[in-house]
């Protein structure tokens, strides 16, 4: 009888092991596996495929997902998907450091290769809208239909700006950077439909009558052109003086929030290293923890993937241990019926009016109660360690403020104890990628009037990384967080004078450059905390602005509060996270979230003809070799504070010595 109980547990074991567990995708296709360029002390390989996957609408972890109700399910009852994936691994596991960094695409793209600390990295599709093509990371997400079978329809809405001058025609797309087709019309018929423009986001909607304009192509054919549902056209062409906004009746709208789930498959099968359903090999070797980071789009879909429950996986279990959302001030408009994730908190674009803060906020303005980014997480027991990072365009073009102050800008909101906030001061988005000491500054934005803002946070970023792994892994917990607050008097109003901006002949000022937060009646099916549901007003109606703060500055115009750069400690001039918007629609207020830049004069002889306060270069540092030895000073600080890592602070040795400030 002993040896039968043994036989009967044995074969239930194995039974167990052999089903198909929870929380994992179906399968997975390897379409090659290539040797990764190092120059590191690892080889490395990356492999390249698609993964495979089906959803229980049913299940508690699906339901979240809108539409998912209407997507059609096989003979299960479930509903599948597919993405890309590529994973870069060490070629001898023994050397891999047993974490798995997901770096979270945007907007389909985000390089992957060797990792000097011996990382798995991955990326993966989740971006249901984008068209697949070489390098991009996307996902096949299936058409949602109405409940009778027919067509879903609602409102969607377009958005046109910085057009050529006479354009003919323009393409209906969605996201910036890597436009997508919008949905197609119900009709075309313009009387069904809704198009005007404004000169800037304040400025009152004038409507273009229906007979001026069309669902068409004017390119070839004049107006009112060739019927086109992809186009649309204006009687005597578009003016880049006008921000253009159309409003239609869309039909089958994607499933887009199931990225959030294949994103959660993915992870957790690597995690679990085993193999697939069909037998295939786990890609991934030796994982135990697993981290992830997201920048600017990909920032907020990490906000919206532990908002939304998705850190635990179908078995219940966490996914993420530690996530690192950069430079991300909103959550991802994703999980929408006719969703547009790729959105750059342009006007009437959804994202803010969500759950925005990481400790409970009872958000009175909007009437909207109390609420947490870490409210599903907690009640599951799966919450990830978490590390924000964001720099000064974030305030001025993302609407970060309330994230920090709440919606009714009166007091500082405290942080959980699983969280850490470092700010990086006086950077444009997710700062100069090209780092160094530029005397010009970054090239400039076509559309802005002031150079670009050379001042990086890359160097700082790897830094904080290196600590959300090292919390994650070792236990050892990272420094306090770093911030500007009210309590420190370092938020002010967004004007010259409460910022202590410095004036001179011919300097830009910061008044007027705010993107203004704006709160949105979207509609009675629209769920504000998710950002999820469907949004059946359009264009919303604005129901009021949110008050705003923004960093101070000292006499430089540079801020004070966070983790500073070295170049911003060794500064060449006025860093800044606003710029001047150039030309076109909205001329004279903020460019976007492009910072500017405004260098300091060489000699006190040139800035006193200027009237210029701000201390000139030889004022500063004296020399060349002063400059140099002025870096040396604070990168050795730097360092030793563990804000930067032993090769950045090489490198930023070796640019300060080789540029151009104060040679003869």
């Amino acid at each position: 009888m002993r040896t039968a109980r043994l036989l009967l547990a044995g074969s239930a074991l194995a039974a167990m092991l052999a089903a198909p567990a929870v929380a994992r995708l179906d399968h997975i296709r390897i379409d090659g596996v290539t040797p990764a360029p190092t120059g590191g002390p690892i080889a490395y390989e990356i492999v390249r495929g698609r993964f495979f996957g089906t959803l229980d609408p049913a299940d508690a972890h699906n339901r979240i997902i809108t539409d998912i109700d209407g997507a059609p399910r096989d003979a299960r009852g479930r509903v599948g998907y597919s993405a890309t994936f590529a994973i870069a691994r060490p070629v001898d596991p023994a050397k891999a450091s047993g974490v798995l960094f997901y770096d979270v695409p945007n907007r389909g793209g985000w390089p992957i290769g060797a990792d000097p600390d011996g990382h798995v990295r991955v990326i993966s599709g989740w971006q249901g809208d984008l068209a697949p093509g070489t390098d991009v990371q996307s996902a096949t997400v299936p058409i949602a239909r109405a409940r009778d079978g027919g067509a879903l329809t609602g409102p969607v809405l377009a958005r046109f700006t910085d057009m050529a001058a006479g354009a003919r025609s323009l393409p209906i797309t969605g996201s910036i950077g890597k436009p997508t087709a919008r949905p197609l019309p119900v009709t075309l018929d313009t009387t069904k439909a809704r198009l005007f423009r404004q000169t800037s986001d304040a400025a009152p909607p004038v409507d273009i009558a229906p007979g001026d304009w069309a669902f068409a192509d004017c390119a070839t054919t004049p107006f009112p052109g060739r019927p086109d549902p992809t186009k649309l056209c204006v009687r005597g062409g578009f003016d880049p003086a006008f921000a253009y906004t159309l409003v239609y009746q869309g039909k089958d709208p994607p499933v887009l929030g199931i990225g959030f789930a294949a994103t959660r498959d993915l992870v957790a099968y690597l995690r679990s290293g085993r193999p697939d359903d069909r037998g295939t090999a786990n890609p991934a070797r030796g994982v135990r923890w697993t981290v992830a980071s997201g920048t600017s789009q990909s920032g907020n879909f990490l906000k919206s993937f532990v908002n939304l429950g998705f850190n635990a996986d179908e078995g219940g279990r966490r996914v993420f241990d530690g996530v690192n959302p950069n430079i991300a001030a909103r959550q991802v408009p994703l999980n929408l019926r006719f969703a547009v994730p790729g959105g750059a908190a342009g006007l009437y674009e959804p994202g803010s009016e969500g759950t925005l803060w990481w400790g409970r906020y009872d958000d009175v303005a909007r009437g909207r109660g109390v609420s947490s980014l870490l409210d599903r997480c907690t009640a599951s027991d799966t919450c990830p360690k978490v590390i924000e990072t964001f720099g000064s365009a974030e305030f001025w073009g993302l609407r970060m403020s309330p994230g920090l102050i709440g919606t009714d800008a009166k007091t500082d909101l405290p942080l959980p104890a699983g969280v850490r906030r470092y700010y990086f001061p006086s950077v444009t988005h997710g700062g100069s990628w090209t780092g160094g000491f530029p005397l010009a500054g970054d090239p400039k934005s076509p559309t802005c009037a002031l150079p670009g803002n050379p001042n990086p946070s890359l160097d700082s970023l790897r830094a904080a990384q290196a600590m959300l792994i090292a919390w994650v892994r070792d236990g050892k917990a990272p420094p306090p967080s770093r911030y500007p607050t009210l309590r420190s008097g370092d938020l002010v109003e967004a004007n010259a004078a409460a910022m202590g901006f410095p004036r001179w002949p011919g300097a830009p000022s910061p008044d007027g450059k705010l993107n203004a937060f704006l709160d949105y009646d979207m509609g009675t099916s629209f769920a504000y905390h998710d950002v999820s549901g469907a949004i059946t007003r359009q264009p919303p109606r604005t129901r009021g602005v949110i008050p705003s703060r923004v960093p101070r500055v000292n006499a430089d115009g540079n801020e004070t509060s966070g983790v500073p750069s070295v170049q911003l400690q060794v500064p060449l001039g006025t860093y800044l996270g606003w710029n001047v918007q150039a030309r076109g629609w909205g001329k004279g207020g903020g460019c976007g979230f492009f910072g500017g830049y405004i260098p300091f004069a060489r000699t006190r002889a040139e800035r006193i003809a200027a009237g210029d306060p701000r201390p000139s270069l030889a004022e500063r540092y004296g020399d060349h070799a002063g400059f140099v030895a002025k870096v040396r000073g604070v990168v050795a600080k730097q360092q030793a504070d563990g804000w930067l890592r032993a090769d950045d602070a090489a490198k930023l040795v070796e640019q300060a010595t080789a540029s151009d400030v104060l040679r003869p």
